[in-house]
C-alpha cells in the first residue's frame, strides 16, 4: 500500500501525541506509580524481551505499530510504503513457531520494522525515490534485508530517501518530503532520513540506513537518535548487495558505501549489529566475522582524543558548548583525554573523500551522459578548483589508483592515531538541524552558522572523516539547544572496533542527559 499524503506540519505531530497522551491519561492508573510506556515505543530488547515471554504476539504489537503509523506519520512522511498482508502473516508465522517449539526465530523474533527504501525487498515495492523505479518490485531481498528476515525480523514497511539517495535533505516526487520530527521546518537529513524519522517518531524502534557521504549518521544527528556506520575495508562487514543507487540486479556497490543500524539507544545498535555483521554469502563458506569486544568497562579506562572544532569545518557555539560539556564529563570520568593530536589534516582528508566519492558515483551514469562529462572536463584545467567534481568523475583508473594509495597512506596516519588513542569524539555536524531547503535548487542551498552563511554540504565534513578510511563511527544524541533540537555527537574508532565505539557510547549515554523525545513519543 502506497501513501501518497499531502504534508503536513508539525502541529499534526503534536496534535497526534497529544491525544494520545490524553487517552492514556484516562486510563486508571495505580497510585504512586509513573504509566507505562506503550510496549511499541520501548526498545527493541524490551519488545523482544516481552514477546519471548509471550507477553504479548507478534501480530499484536505489529498492529499497534500499524495504529501508531495512522496517528504520526502522516505528519512526517518517514514511512512511504507498507505491506500489511505480508506483515500479518510473517508475525503469524512467528508466533505459531513460538508456540509449537516454545523457541524464538531467531535474534530479532517477530520483531516489526522498517527498512530504507534504498534497500531491494522481496515482493514489496522499492523505489529509492525516483519515479523510473516507481513500479520495481525486487524479485530477491538485499543481502542485509535478508539476515534480518532469517533473525526472525517482521518488515512491515520502507522509508523515505531522497532521489537516488543523492542528498542530504529526504523529499522525492514519489511520496513528498520527509519532516523532522522536532520541527516541521527543519530537515530530517539524508539520504536516511526517513529511517532516522520513523526511528526518532516511533514508527520503528529500529531501522538499517546506509552511509556514504554522512547519510547514515548526519539524519541521526538531526533527528535525536543513535546510528552505527559499520567498518568496511576490501569488504564491508555488512554486506550491500542489493542496496541502490546502484542499479537494481547489480551485484557491486560503492567501495566506501556501509551500512548500519538506527536505534533509539546503543543497546539496540548492538542488537542490531550482531545480526547484521556477516560475510557476503558468497563468502560464507569460509568467512566468518567475529568483531572484539570492547576491552575496557569503565570510561575512565579510556584513551579518548578530542577533536571539537577546526578551522576547516567550523562549529556553531551551541555545537562548541557541548563539545566542552563532554569533554569535561569524559575527565571527571578519569579518562585520559588528549584534545590537541589530531589524526590526519582535515581538509586533506576531506578533498581525498571527495575525489573518491565522485569517481564512485559514476559507475551507473548511462554511457552517452558519461561521454558529456568526459568531454566537458577535458575543457576545464587540472587545477581549476571549479572542476573537482568533473575531474574526479572522470578520472584515469591510474590516477584512481593513486588516488586509493593516498587513502591507504590516510589509514595508516589513523591507525597511529589509534595505537595512542581508544576512540576520539568529533561533532556530528556544525549546527543542530539545519532549515529544510528541499524546494530550492542544490546549488542555492546553504548553512547559516553563527550566521555565517556557509556552503550546503559543510553539513557533512565532520561525518566524512571516517568515511574514506573505512572506520566505525557512531552518533549519539548529547543535548538540545534552547529551541529543543536535538544535538549529538560522533564517535569514532579503530577499523573493527565496531563494539568499542558502542560501548563508549552506553558509557557516555549514563552521563549525558537524556535524549530528547519527539513529541510522538511524548505519551
Amino acid at each position: 500500500m502506497i501513501f501518497r499524503r499531502t504534508l503536513l506540519v508539525a502541529s499534526t505531530v503534536v496534535a497526534a501525541a497529544a491525544a494520545m497522551t490524553s487517552s492514556a491519561d484516562a486510563r486508571p492508573r495505580a497510585s504512586g506509580k509513573p504509566p507505562r510506556t506503550p510496549l511499541h515505543l520501548a526498545p527493541a530488547h524490551e519488545q523482544l524481551a516481552a514477546l519471548r515471554r509471550g507477553e504479548i504476539t507478534s501480530r499484536a504489537l505489529l498492529q499497534q505499530y500499524l495504529d501508531h503509523h495512522d496517528a504520526v506519520n502522516p505528519g512526517l512522511t518517514a514511512v512511504v510504503t507498507l505491506d500489511v498482508g505480508a506483515a500479518r502473516a510473517a508475525a503469524d508465522r512467528a508466533d505459531r513457531h513460538l508456540a509449537r517449539t516454545g523457541k524464538p526465530l531467531g535474534a530479532l523474533h517477530g520483531l516489526p520494522m522498517t527498512v530504507k527504501d534504498a534497500l531491494e525487498t522481496q515482493g514489496l515495492r522499492t523505489t529509492c525515490g525516483a519515479p523510473d523505479l516507481a513500479d520495481h518490485v525486487p524479485a530477491r531481498d538485499a543481502d542485509a534485508v535478508a539476515l534480518l528476515r532469517a533473525a526472525g525480523a517482521v518488515v512491515f514497511g520502507k522509508t523515505n530517501v531522497p532521489v537516488m539517495c543523492q542528498d542530504i535533505q529526504t523529499a522525492n516526487p514519489l511520496f513528498g518530503t520527509t519532516r523532522n520530527p522536532f520541527a516541521a521546518d527543519r530537515t530530517a537529513g539524508g539520504s536516511s532520513g526517513g529511517p532516522a524519522a520513523a526511528v526518532a517518531a516511533g514508527l520503528s524502534a529500529v531501522e538499517i540506513g546506509s552511509d556514504l557521504a554522512g547519510s547514515l549518521r548526519l539524519p541521526a544527528a538531526y533527528c535525536g537518535v543513535y546510528a552505527l556506520r559499520t567498518s568496511r575495508g576490501a569488504t564491508p562487514i555488512v554486506p550491500t548487495r542489493g542496496h541502490i543507487p546502484r542499479p537494481p540486479d547489480w551485484a557491486t556497490s560503492s567501495d566506501m558505501l556501509t551500512l548500519g543500524p538506527v536505534a533509539r539507544t546503543p543497546e539496540d545498535l548492538e542488537l542490531l549489529l550482531d545480526v547484521l555483521a556477516a560475510p557476503a554469502p558468497a563468502d560464507g563458506a569460509a568467512w566468518r566475522i567475529d568483531l572484539p569486544a570492547a576491552h575496557r568497562t569503565r570510561l575512565g579506562q579510556y584513551r579518548v582524543g578530542i577533536w571539537a572544532d577546526d578551522a576547516y569545518c567550523r562549529v556553531d557555539a551551541d555545537t562548541r558548548a557541548l563539545l566542552g560539556r563532554v569533554t569535561d564529563l569524559v575527565r571527571r570520568a578519569g579518562a585520559q583525554v588528549d584534545d590537541a593530536a589530531r589524526p590526519v589534516d582535515f581538509a586533506e582528508s576531506d578533498r581525498l573523500f571527495q575525489r573518491l566519492l565522485y569517481a564512485t558515483s559514476a559507475a551507473s551514469a548511462t554511457d552517452a551522459a558519461y561521454a558529456a562529462e568526459v568531454a566537458a572536463a577535458e575543457k576545464v584545467p587540472a587545477d581549476d578548483p571549479g572542476g573537482l567534481y568533473l575531474h574526479a568523475r572522470t578520472m584515469r583508473h591510474r590516477d584512481w589508483c593513486v588516488a586509493d594509495e593516498a587513502r591507504q597512506r590516510l589509514r595508516a596516519a589513523w591507525a597511529a592515531y589509534f595505537a595512542r588513542h581508544d576512540v576520539l569524539i568529533t561533532p556530528a555536524a556544525p549546527t543542530a538541524a539545519v532549515l529544510d531547503q528541499t524546494s530550492v535548487p542544490v546549488p542555492g542551498r546553504f548553512i547559516t552558522v553563527d550566521g555565517v552563511r556557509r556552503p550546503y554540504f559543510d553539513q557533512t565534513s565532520w561525518v566524512n572523516l571516517a568515511g574514506p578510511v573505512g572506520l566505525p563511527a557512531l552518533v549519539l544524541p548529547a543535548g538540545t539547544t534552547a529551541a529543543g533540537l536535538p544535538l549529538a555527537v560522533q564517535v569514532i574508532g579503530p577499523y573493527l572496533a565496531d563494539r568499542t565505539v558502542i560501548s563508549v557510547a552506553k558509557l557516555l549515554a549514563r552521563v549525558l542527559p537524556a535524549p530528547p523525545q519527539a513529541p510522538a513519543l511524548r505519551v
